[in-house]
């Protein structure tokens, strides 16, 4: 069975520790056919300050190592997850013309400058207002981002912002609100032949995903990835068969695995 996990980071993350190679021996007991390393790269720091340059020195260090102990036994796509590429397109072209770039998650982490930039980690979610006051926030940002395909080979984890939200709510905070945004966002990548990841957030995510699955799937959208977001080993590959099986349900027939910016697509 084909098994691909296309998100996760290593030590090349500033919030992982973790060499490329620890995550590639996982991957390969695991029994993942593909592993991408799509480490961080964000355009606003935390606080929202912004960060336009990247150092890709590190990464191809440990490529280099996971390349040696692993390339003859995983696929290994070169990937990268850019956050708020949107917002300064000449540093983001010169970011993504790093050479044998394969993978590019676009995603949005942080508020939007109007609001402060910082990290949606960062914010207070004690009540449903303050839930709701980040997901207008981060909706419009994700349309912006959606907008720009040049930045992007599928929209990283639209429903982000939820996974911090934890509060004693009287119900919890729901994306069902924004069907209309997320299918703007779903048929901007589908009509720019771009993609979606199903993002597990280390299996936890999943039920979540079918209402975004059925709204790319009437958005006309084809290429979906999978990946768990580890950030360490032991999550890698954890709810991808169980994503691959959501899929089937919402009518998909096929995963989607990058190979120079472009979609390699696999029976499900």
């Amino acid at each position: 069975m084909f098994l691909a996990d296309c998100h996760t980071h290593s030590l090349c993350s500033p919030d992982s520790e973790i060499p490329m190679v620890a995550m590639g021996q996982k991957a390969y007991e695991y029994g993942l056919t593909s592993l991408t390393l799509t480490d961080h790269c964000d355009l606003l720091s935390l606080e929202g300050q912004p960060t336009l340059t990247y150092d890709w020195e590190p990464v191809r260090k440990e490529r280099k190592s996971l390349l040696d102990a692993f390339g003859a036994r995983l696929d290994l796509p070169f990937g990268i997850e850019l956050g708020m590429g949107f917002l300064y397109p000449d540093q983001t072209r010169v970011i993504l013309s790093e050479p044998g770039l394969d993978f590019v998650i676009g995603s949005s982490h942080n508020l939007s400058l109007e609001a402060g930039g910082r990290d949606f980690f960062c914010l207070d979610y004690t009540t449903l207002a303050d839930c709701y006051a980040a997901l207008d926030n981060y909706f419009q940002s994700m349309l912006a981002l959606a907008a720009a395909p040049e930045f992007y080979d599928v929209v990283g984890h639209i429903i982000y912002p939820l996974r911090y939200m934890k509060g004693n709510y009287p119900q919890p905070p729901s994306v069902d609100r924004y069907r209309d945004e997320i299918f703007e966002i779903c048929r901007l990548a589908a009509e720019s032949g771009k993609g979606i990841e199903i993002n597990t957030w280390k299996g936890q995510t999943l039920g979540e995903w079918i209402p975004v699955l059925k709204l790319f799937k009437e958005a006309g959208g084809e290429f979906i990835t999978v990946g768990s977001d580890a950030h360490a080993p032991a999550p890698i590959g954890k709810g991808i068969r169980e994503a691959y099986q959501i899929m089937q349900d919402c009518g998909f027939r096929y995963v989607a695995n990058y190979h120079e910016r472009k979609p390699d697509m696999h029976r499900l």
